[in-house]
């Protein structure tokens, strides 16, 4: 087997995964990437940048690629591969495409016919659920609930009635309304686990179920975003009844959503027979 520091690196788009907060995460052949790249695809340079002074890589190499510059980013990714160059893509934190700018780019690149590599490593949401206690043989990773409207309120009721662990991301500003809005959907006793600034000096992990969350992230200063992870449903709950599908289009009905949407969102967030919504949206 060939020495990870001196393998070649080969011409193309190579996501390369970068420590979530301890910067002795990052492993030989991540560093050995970023050296040997031509061109390397960040969020912030600022940032970045202090990752790859560390590693003694010149920010010169560094092109800034978020949702702001996805259109531009692409086109000079494409031209640099149509030279045959390496083209690393790194984020603020963990791997590239998991919540976070790349995953475009690698798109972009797959169907102009360009190569695409990965250098494995960290994921936040990987040890958030690793060191959550909870059930980890199925996980379902959905990223960052929507911040509002029929997407959350869907997202939320999906989250009800998933059958595996979940593991979602919040922003420390948004953590407080996230945990009340899991708790009135999935109940008290539903448990989960709360991760914050992971390999960091604050590392916290805190367990218990939502009706304790709540008082938790009421009771603690916000910091760094979190991870949230959250136990699968009662095999009794994952089917729905007519009870819980009741409920669902009251509790939308309430916010203020019409009867017709709250049948349309009901029916696709648990992915019922719309006829069967609609009846039993007659009967409330």
């Amino acid at each position: 087997m060939s020495d990870p520091v001196t393998s070649i690196v080969h011409p193309g788009l190579w996501l390369v995964a970068t420590p979530i907060g301890n910067l002795e995460d990052i492993p030989p052949r991540a560093e050995h990437v970023l050296r040997t790249a031509d061109a390397i695809f960040c969020e912030d340079t600022r940032h970045s940048g202090s990752l790859l002074k560390r590693i003694g890589v010149t920010n010169a190499k560094l092109v800034v690629a978020n949702d702001h510059t996805e259109h531009d980013s692409i086109e000079r990714m494409l031209e640099c591969l149509g030279r045959g160059e390496v083209v690393a893509v790194i984020t603020d934190a963990g791997t590239p495409a998991i919540s976070d700018p790349g995953e475009r780019l690698v798109r972009a690149a797959v169907d102009a016919g360009f190569p695409v590599h990965a250098v494995p490593g960290p994921a936040a949401f990987v040890m958030a659920a690793t060191i959550s206690g909870l059930p980890t043989q199925r996980i379902a990773f959905d990223g960052f609930l929507p911040r509002s409207g029929a997407e959350r309120r869907n997202a939320i009721t999906e989250i009800v009635h998933e059958r595996r662990t979940t593991v979602i991301y919040e922003a420390p500003h948004r953590i407080v309304k996230t945990v009340e809005d899991l708790r009135a959907a999935c109940g008290d006793g539903r448990r989960i686990a709360i991760a914050r600034e992971l390999t960091k000096m604050h590392e916290t992990v805190w367990r218990g179920t939502l009706a304790e969350a709540v008082d938790f992230v009421n009771s603690t200063e916000p910091r760094g975003e979190y991870a949230v992870v959250i136990e699968p449903a009662p095999v009794e709950s994952t089917e729905a009844s007519d009870e819980s599908i009741a409920d669902e289009l009251r509790a939308r009905i309430v916010a203020g959503v019409s009867k017709r949407d709250a049948v349309d969102e009901v029916t696709t967030a648990l992915g019922v027979a719309r006829k069967r919504v609609y009846d039993i949206s007659i009967a409330l």
